[in-house]
């Protein structure tokens, strides 16, 4: 999936009056004349005229800069939240939570089930050209290409020959996509695949133009070359301040898109973005884009006004495997025993979430009850002592601690800071950065501990598991590699039982938690407040959100 950019997002505020900027219903027609007057007049009277249709303008507040607009690049939450609003898929996922036909009008499956063949109805690209079955090639390859260093290629790997171009190990010609003709896309895959049709939903499945790219390799960070198929398309992008969104009327389903126009503030400060909300700027406050201050969360559950929901995600944090003292398996396992889940989120989180004991969420789960226990500080001490003994090591030297920028990450690692101190005296350091530069300090391995959330991409326990299946994936960032694990992830990907594959995964789960190259610390949930006039906006089980059918009353 997705790297999440927040762990709890909440917030508080009584809807105030009608806010400014919100669209409505048209206004009614005024009444009209009696038909005998106009013939006693004799001429016909004109038709009254009507009230132009007032705009449907959303307003969203972004708590970061989109890292990318490309969906070949497009990596975190945000990114994949505006790619999928500029972008649409073979499929795309509707509000049923289910895959449906999107660009492809039809799907056909071989016998074998590792043969998809899918005929593309008539769509065109935001400038009115076609999309054809070569840009989905195109797109697809150009994802593989180690020259794009596309951090999400692996999920790609289910089409034959896939992984092996992208390890410089076979061809590109040799991938299992080929465009027959223009409205004709053929897929082979290395292994039947129950969830394919929802992967061709996420946004490294999303097709680009091939022409634009090779003439603008900067196509995706400008709105006067940005160029997508979805349901809206991109009109104005000041960086690090505005982004707006409006209705792509060469959309082929353009009569479901019901708003004219998107606009996204980016705003990084929880504060301001709650007074924004309750001084009618913005529509929406929350998850899953942005965060709210964790103390106002009592007044928000007294409001009324707030909405939960569980989501398919996971907030960790990652060890750096090769960096002293988290090369020693005893101290990871003691840093993550050490700390009280329960109290964090009774005392900081406050929204409902569960301890998590494992890597893989409660929708999907492998282990109810999880691989380790919480607060276990008998256990954590006796590993501690165990593990500088073997670092030749008589106490821990001092600990970063990363994070991106955001109040509830901060209050998050001072929480733990503060317990891994008490419990295993361990100095740590607490630094923030900007999630673009986040992102790249976790991907060069600058860091010792880092904070992240993770959100599937499918709703499958391969999703959370596959991260970490090689040491230089694109989404490791633990340097973290076990044969067995890979073989297991490997097993499990030709195991039609699915009775014996999940005994598979929860293998393959159980050594990621006994060499514990991440550190689970608690299962989502999104929490909001909005006003009553925004309708439609879709959040599937994931957390993913998608504004194709939103609309403002």
């Amino acid at each position: 999936m997705k790297k999440s950019i927040f762990a709890l997002i909440g917030g508080i505020a009584m809807l105030g009056a009608a806010l400014a900027g919100c669209g409505g219903q048209p206004a009614a027609k005024p009444a009209e004349q009696p038909q005998g007057q106009a013939q006693q007049q004799g001429a016909p009277q004109p038709a009254p005229a009507e009230k132009p249709k007032t705009k449907q303008v959303l307003r969203w507040n972004l708590h970061s800069e989109p890292p990318s607009a490309d969906p070949g690049l497009a990596e975190d939450t945000t990114s994949a939240a505006i790619t999928k609003a500029l972008f649409d898929g073979l499929t795309r996922i509707g509000p049923d939570g289910k895959p449906a036909e999107a660009v492809a009008e039809k799907i056909d499956v071989s016998k074998d089930l590792k043969t998809y063949t899918f005929t593309l109805r008539d769509s065109k690209w935001s400038n009115g050209e076609p999309v054809t079955a070569h840009d989905f090639e195109y797109a697809w390859k150009r994802a593989l290409d180690p020259k794009t260093a596309s951090n999400y290629a692996y999920q790609l790997y289910y089409i034959k020959n896939a992984e092996k171009a992208n390890k410089g190990q076979g061809s590109l010609e040799d991938v299992g996509v080929k465009a027959i003709d223009d409205k004709t896309l053929q897929v082979e895959l290395e292994n039947p695949t129950p969830f394919f049709l929802e992967l061709t939903a996420f946004q490294t499945y999303f097709p680009v133009n091939k022409k634009l790219i090779e003439a603008n390799p900067n196509w995706a960070s400008d709105a006067k070359t940005h160029l997508g198929n979805g349901p809206f398309k991109m009109e104005k992008w000041e960086h690090k301040s505005k982004l707006v969104l409006v209705k792509n009327d060469n959309y082929w389903d353009k009569d479901s898109v019901k708003l004219d126009e998107i606009d996204f503030s980016m705003v990084e400060d929880e504060n301001t973005e709650l007074s924004m909300f309750e001084n009618g700027e913005i529509d929406w406050a929350g998850s899953p884009m942005s965060t709210l201050p964790i103390d106002a969360m009592p007044a928000m559950k007294d409001s009324g006004k707030l909405q939960v929901k569980p989501v398919g995600a996971t907030y960790w944090y990652k060890f750096n495997t090769e960096k002293p003292p988290f090369n020693n398996v005893k101290i990871r396992k003691a840093f993550a025993y050490s700390i009280n889940r329960q109290a964090l989120i009774d005392n900081v989180l406050q929204a409902n979430e569960q301890p998590a004991m494992a890597a893989v969420p409660p929708t999907m789960a492998l282990s109810q009850d999880g691989y380790f226990k919480d607060n276990d500080q008998e256990t954590a001490k006796k590993l501690l002592a165990e593990g500088l003994q073997e670092l030749g090591m008589t106490k821990l030297p001092p600990i970063k601690l990363v994070y991106n920028t955001s109040d509830v990450h901060k209050k998050i690692a001072e929480a733990i800071q503060d317990q891994w101190r008490k419990n295993l005296g361990a100095e740590v350091k607490l630094e923030n950065q900007e999630w673009k530069v986040y992102l790249e300090t976790l991907h060069e391995g600058n860091y010792q501990v880092g904070r992240l959330g993770w959100s599937g991409d499918f709703n499958d326990p391969i999703n959370f598991l596959e991260l970490f299946k090689d040491k230089n994936g694109g989404n490791n960032d633990t340097r973290w590699e076990n044969p067995r694990f890979k073989e297991l992830l490997n097993q499990s990907a030709t195991e039609g039982d699915a009775e014996k594959r999940k005994t598979l995964l929860r293998e393959a789960e159980q050594i990621m938690m006994d060499e514990m190259p991440i550190m689970p610390i608690y299962f989502y949930t999104h929490t909001w407040v909005k006003n009553d006039k925004v309708k439609g906006v879709f959040q599937d089980g994931l957390g993913a959100i998608d504004w194709k059918w939103a609309s403002i009353e």
